[in-house]
C-alpha cells in the first residue's frame, strides 16, 4: 500500500508522534479489536517497552495511552477535551474503556519496561482486555514507528492504523510506484513531470479526486497557520518542570514593530518565529500537523512560511498564487518524505533526531526549491543537502521533554532547507551525493548510534545538563 502525503501530515496533539499520537491510536485500535464484547471488560492490562517507557512520562504517552482507551483518535480530540478528560481520570482512577465500560485504571497500573526492547521496534505498547473470570478477550502488540504511523505484531503486512495509507477501504492504483530518489528522477524524465505532479498523480490513483487533494493539503496547511497562531497568543513556561520560558510571543511583538513591512532582511526572524512558535506550541500539548513527526514540526511550516512570504511570483500573485504554491512544496516535500519512510526511517526512537529534524530539513529544502522554480535535479540536491548536513544528529530531549534542543533544533532546521534550497538552484543539479546514498546512510548511521542517543534521554544534553 503506499504511502499518501496525508499520511506523513497528519493533524495530532503534541508533544510527540510518535510517543503521544501513535500510542493513543494504538489505544483506540485495541477499543476497535475488542469489537461487540466491550461490555464484558473488566480489567485491562498494558505494558509499554523501550523508548516509550524511558520517556513516556515527559512525552505525554501515559496519558495519551488512557485517552485512547476512552476511544479519543489524535486527529479528533481538542486540547480542551484532553485536559477535561485526564483531570477527571486523575481524580477519580477510572477509565470509561471505549466511552462505555468504567474500569479502575491509572497511570500508575501500567507496567513501563524501558531496558526491554522488542524486536521490531523500540517503540512497543502490548495492551489485554479481559473479562470478570480472566479470561482475555483481545491481545495484541503495537509500535509506534514514527510520525504517529502503528502497526501491530498480528499484522504480517504492516498496515498502518489510522492514516490514509492504512484505509483498506480503497484499493489505489499508484500510477508512479517510486522507492528512491532515482525513481523519481526516471519518471520525472520519462514522463515530463515535475516531482509534485508525480505525488498527485499518486493521490488521484488512491481515489481522491484533485479537488479533494488540494484542499486536504490547503487545510493542512491552514491547521500549521492557526498552530502557530495560537502559540503566538501565549506568554509564560512550558509546562514539565524545566520552566522553559516561551519565547515566541515577545519575539512577535518585536517584529512586528521592527518590521512592519516585512523587509526581506527579516526573513530569517520571521522563519526562526514560526518554527519556534509551532514547538512551542507542540511541547505544550497543542494541536499541531505531524511534518512528518511532531518533534520535528516546525520546520515545514517556517520553511512554506517563507515560500509564501519572500518568493516574488507567490506574493506578486495573491491568493490564488499561495494556494498554488502551497500545494506545491506539500507535494513535492511528500515525496520526499515517502523515500525517507520507505528507505530509512522518521522514527527519532529509532534512528536519532536526523529521523525528525533531518528528514523534515530534507522534505522542506525540495519543496521550497519547487516552488523557487528548480528543475528536479535541483529539486533532489537540494533535500540532500539537507539531510547531509544532518547526518548524525542525536535525540537527547532533558527530562524526556520535547523541549531542549528540540525547539531551537526546528529553527536551525528550517534555516538549513532555505540554505540547501539556495544552493541547490545556484547549481545546475549535478552533484556528487544523491539523494539515495544519504538516506542509505542515515539509515546506517542510525543503526550504529548508541541507544542513549535515540530518544531515551540516557545521554547526550539529556545527562549533562542539570534539570533544575
Amino acid at each position: 500500500m503506499p504511502i499518501s502525503v496525508f499520511d506523513l501530515f497528519t493533524v495530532g496533539i503534541g508533544p510527540s508522534s510518535s510517543h503521544t499520537v501513535g500510542p493513543m491510536r494504538a489505544a483506540a485500535s485495541f477499543v476497535e479489536l475488542v469489537g461487540e464484547r466491550i461490555g464484558e471488560v473488566r480489567a485491562l492490562e498494558v505494558d509499554v517497552y523501550g523508548s516509550l517507557a524511558a520517556t513516556g512520562r515527559g512525552h505525554g504517552t501515559f496519558d495519551a495511552i488512557l485517552l485512547g482507551l476512552e476511544g479519543c483518535q489524535p486527529d479528533q480530540v481538542l486540547p480542551d477535551e484532553v485536559d477535561e478528560r485526564s483531570a477527571r481520570m486523575t481524580e477519580t482512577g477510572i477509565v470509561r474503556f471505549g466511552d462505555r465500560v468504567e474500569i479502575p485504571f491509572t497511570v500508575a497500573d501500567m507496567r513501563q519496561r524501558p531496558l526491554t526492547v522488542l524486536e521490531r521496534h523500540t517503540n512497543a505498547l502490548e495492551l489485554r482486555a479481559r473479562s470478570a473470570t480472566g479470561e482475555e478477550l483481545a491481545h495484541e502488540i503495537y509500535y509506534s514507528v514514527g510520525g504517529g504511523f502503528v502497526v501491530t505484531q498480528s499484522d504480517e503486512e504492516q498496515a498502518v492504523l489510522g492514516t490514509a495509507a492504512g484505509d483498506t477501504a480503497r484499493e489505489p492504483a499508484t500510477p508512479y510506484d517510486f522507492r528512491s530518489g532515482d525513481d523519481l528522477l526516471r519518471i520525472a524524465r520519462e514522463e515530463g513531470l515535475a516531482i509534485w505532479e508525480i505525488m498527485l498523480a499518486n493521490e488521484l490513483g488512491a481515489g481522491r479526486t484533485e479537488a479533494e487533494v488540494r484542499e486536504g493539503l490547503l487545510h493542512i496547511a491552514r491547521v500549521m497557520e492557526e498552530c502557530s497562531a495560537n502559540s503566538l497568543d501565549r506568554s509564560g513556561h512550558l509546562p514539565g518542570g524545566l520552566k522553559v520560558r516561551r519565547r515566541a510571543h515577545d519575539w512577535f511583538l518585536r517584529l512586528k514593530e521592527e518590521d512592519p513591512d516585512r523587509d526581506p532582511r527579516y526573513y530569517q526572524e520571521w522563519v526562526n518565529l514560526i518554527a519556534l512558535a509551532i514547538n512551542e506550541e507542540n511541547a505544550s500539548g497543542g494541536r499541531v500537523v505531524t511534518a512528518p513527526t511532531n518533534g520535528a514540526a516546525g520546520i515545514i511550516p517556517a520553511v512554506l512560511h517563507y515560500a509564501l512570504h519572500y518568493v516574488d511570483w507567490v506574493v506578486d500573485g495573491g491568493d490564488e498564487s499561495r494556494a498554488e504554491a502551497t500545494v506545491r512544496f506539500l507535494l513535492t516535500a511528500g515525496a520526499i518524505g515517502v523515500l525517507y519512510k520507505e528507505g530509512a526511517s522518521i522514527s527519532g526512537a529509532e534512528v536519532g533526531c536526523q529521523g525528525e529534524v533531518g528528514s523534515a530539513s530534507s522534505m522542506a529544502a525540495g519543496g521550497l526549491a519547487q516552488v523557487l522554480g528548480g528543475t528536479v535535479e535541483q529539486v533532489e540536491n537540494a533535500a540532500e543537502i539537507a539531510m547531509e548536513h544532518n547526518l548524525g544528529l542525536t535525540c537527547d530531549p532533558i527530562a524526556g521533554l520535547v523541549q531542549v534542543p528540540c525547539i531551537e533544533r526546528n529553527a536551525i532546521g528550517a534555516g538549513k532547507s532555505i540554505n540547501a534550497a539556495r544552493m541547490a538552484l545556484w547549481g545546475d543539479g549535478e552533484h556528487f551525493v544523491s539523494l539515495d546514498e544519504v538516506i542509505a546512510t542515515m539509515k546506517a548511521t542510525g543503526a550504529d548510534m548508541s541507544d542513549k542517543y535515540k530518544e531515551t534521554a540516557m545521554g547526550g544534553l539529556a545527562v549533562n545538563v542539570v534539570e533544575c
